[in-house]
């Protein structure tokens, strides 16, 4: 998620266990370690676009690297605060505050390899936006109250939350699944070979679903409100990128075809070449409207720089009637 989302539940893991002559060291501790798993967006180059992409929510983020990750932030404390906190404790803060990133990552649809180094899979549990104010606003003024109120029980009545909220999360996914379920069955499509729903941007209400049915790909917004009859948005048809017949057309040791895999991996299959541009592949798991194929970022195969790379563009421009379009869908008209 963001990286104040990712610091205020740090903070909060840490609150929830700390001693009260330590909340704000505990704080402190808890929430840099909550944000350090994201240093890892500094991982880049200027000849390989991709890499940036590829190890953003990689080893940092996984179980493994918890307790490493925990010392390190500890080491960053440790000089200015010795004289009021044993090196023991503020490990624990440090490292409850970081063993919070990469699960909290693992609940959006990004994908976090959580099992580094055992398992390169991009784990995503799709419950909750990768930015949802609903989940960090009231954490963020419960860590508040329990620093200034020197109260333990708001960091503990925030992870309640925490959890009540993701748990949520998990049951809007089942219901948004079933109704993905209910329009493949309409549509007399039985034959789905890959599908997916996520949570669109900042609610659990509007989701976006895709599947792929005899080559295309369906893409559809499904709306699961409480109170309001469940609605489906329809949207686009696309062809799925041929990605074996692409790399038939490279050559094995051509850094284009590492390109196309490595982007296929991130993108956990959901390749599309955009109808208007051939060349230019997008994530289709993605876009700013739940119902379009305007993709968010893409790899642009007509951009070839001189590493024999591909251009990774982002593309998050949103319309006003694209506001309104989506505006409309969470209001269920």
């Amino acid at each position: 998620m963001d990286s104040v989302t990712q610091g205020v539940l740090g903070t909060v893991a840490a609150l929830a266990i700390a001693k009260p002559g330590h909340l704000r060291i505990a704080a402190l501790a808890g929430c840099a370690g909550g944000m350090l798993a994201d240093l890892d967006i500094l991982i880049r180059s200027s000849q390989d676009p991709l890499l940036n992409v590829e190890y953003h929510r990689h080893f940092t983020h996984s179980l493994a690297f918890i307790p490493l990750g925990g010392l390190i932030t500890a080491l960053l404390f440790l000089p200015f605060c010795r004289k009021w906190i044993t090196p023991a404790r503020l490990y624990l803060y440090s490292t409850s505050g970081y063993a919070t990133a990469g699960l909290l990552d693992a609940c959006t649809s990004y994908g976090t390899q959580l099992l580094w180094p055992f398992s390169d899979a991009r784990i995503s549990w799709s419950i909750i936006s990768i930015v949802d104010p609903l989940f960090t606003l009231p954490l963020l003024l419960l860590a508040l109250l329990a620093v200034f109120k020197k109260r333990t029980l708001f960091a503990q009545a925030a992870t309640g939350f925490a959890i009540a909220y993701l748990s949520f999360g998990l049951l809007q996914n089942q219901r948004a699944s079933s109704l993905q379920q209910t329009l493949i069955s309409e549509r007399g499509h039985h034959a789905v070979t890959r599908l997916t729903v996520k949570p669109s941007i900042a609610n659990l209400v509007l989701w976006r679903s895709v599947y792929l049915y005899q080559g295309s790909y369906y893409v559809d917004a499904v709306r699961v409100g409480f109170f309001t009859p469940r609605k489906t948005y329809p949207g686009a048809q696309l062809p799925a990128y041929d990605l074996e017949a692409a790399l038939q057309s490279i050559p094995a040791d051509d850094p284009l075809a590492d390109d196309l895999r490595r982007f296929d991996h991130f993108s956990d299959g959901y390749l599309a070449a955009l109808p208007q541009e051939p060349d230019f592949i997008t994530d289709l798991r993605y876009s700013a409207i739940p119902n379009a194929i305007d993709p968010l970022w893409g790899l642009n195969l007509a951009q070839i720089n001189d590493a024999g790379h591909a251009a990774f563009e982002t593309r998050r421009a949103i319309s006003e009637s694209d506001r309104e379009n989506l505006l409309r869908m969470l209001k269920g008209e």
